[in-house]
């Protein structure tokens, strides 16, 4: 078997992704695509107003792109048991619907303007229809369950509970964040940080492994280790998403200090709060408190965060994580291009420049 680049891998996962995708979601969506996943309707249906309130307004942020890497994460966890990822390319969907989601319902909760490179969704169709297409993206990939034949009740049942479970962790951990970035952050510690995400952050990772696994035939143990190492993954890709936010690369596609102008306590605000002197510190409380969108006192606070090297510490925690959660999934996985591509792929997404 030819072993693709890791570039082309996740190139392929993407394509592979977005059919699925339409396949839950078609572009142009009517009465049939409704049929198909709630029943036949007992009135009528306004088909037109169905497709231009969901299917148009979703596949105009599904079309702008995106790194799809919990769908590869899913199917690198099926190869890793001694599943074959080919036959579940479908269930691909699954967690990258219901991050479209998380994405949507987010910049609405944090009043953000731009989301990859383009004007977010409630600024285009309206708060109202955001949250709503926002919500119904939890819960449309569970189409693929229920209506799905070819699955055991029990691993349909496993699989909800999974679901219920991460997406629970999910808005605790959104919780924590806009409460602390409402001005109650005086006090949060790093380990509270870490924790919230976890929830916010770690959950889809580590949904989209334990879902691989459970698909492929993998055993408790491996489901459950595969399932900390992917949200251990997905830590250290908030970490890394939190340095792009100060420091970010040419392909940046949101704004360049939104978590400053959120008044965000990241985990490089922590450790500046910590390392700073009293006038430094006391100058970045201010700013934070502000939440101010000012490129100048945005572009102060960020300096202050890079002079107390911050970013460097960031990085290497976001590394000790991934390496630390990688020793106990190495133990239970079999040796496997699949194994090697996951520590490969792990690497990629908290070195990653986008």
């Amino acid at each position: 078997m030819k072993i693709l680049s890791l570039d082309k891998y996740l190139k392929k996962s993407a394509s592979t992704t977005d059919k699925a995708i339409e396949k839950v979601l078609p572009k142009k969506a009517g009465k049939k695509w409704l049929e198909q996943i709630v029943g036949k309707t007992r009135f009528q249906l306004d088909s037109k107003a169905i497709n231009n309130s969901v299917s148009k307004p979703i596949w105009d942020f599904l079309k702008r792109g995106g790194k799809r890497w919990r769908p590869a994460l899913m199917l690198l966890s099926i190869g890793a048991v001694g599943g074959k990822p080919s036959k579940f390319r479908e269930f691909t969907a699954i967690p990258e619907l219901i991050h479209t989601g998380t994405i949507i319902v987010d910049d609405v909760e944090d009043n953000s303007t731009m989301r990859r490179g383009k004007p977010c969704l409630h600024c285009l169709y309206g708060t109202d229809l955001a949250i709503n297409d926002g919500n119904l993206l939890y819960f449309l990939p569970l189409s693929l369950v229920y209506k799905n034949s070819k699955i055991p009740n029990k691993t349909k049942a496993s699989i909800y509970d999974f679901y219920a479970e991460e997406l629970m962790k999910l808005s605790l951990g959104q919780a924590l964040d806009i409460y602390w970035h409402q001005g109650h952050a005086k006090k949060v510690t790093e380990s509270q940080y870490m924790q919230m995400c976890e929830f916010k952050t770690g959950t889809l990772a580590r949904f989209s492994a334990k879902l691989g696994a459970l698909l492929g035939g993998g055993r408790e143990r491996q489901i459950t280790a595969l399932g900390n190492f992917a949200a251990m993954i997905g830590v250290g890709f908030q970490i890394q998403d939190d340095i792009l936010n100060i420091a970010p690369s040419k392909g940046w596609g949101k704004e360049i200090g939104d978590d400053i102008s959120e008044g965000k306590r990241t985990l490089l605000v922590l450790h500046t709060l910590k390392k700073a002197g009293p006038r430094d510190r006391k100058r970045l409380l201010k700013i934070l408190d502000m939440q101010t969108k000012n490129r100048k006192l945005v572009k102060e606070a960020i300096a202050l965060i890079k002079k107390y090297g911050s970013i460097d510490y960031a990085k290497k925690k976001a590394k000790k994580l991934v390496k630390d959660s990688w020793e106990e999934l190495d133990s239970v996985l079999k040796e496997s291009s699949y194994k090697k591509r996951l520590k490969e792929f792990a690497d990629f997404l908290i070195d990653r420049e986008i």
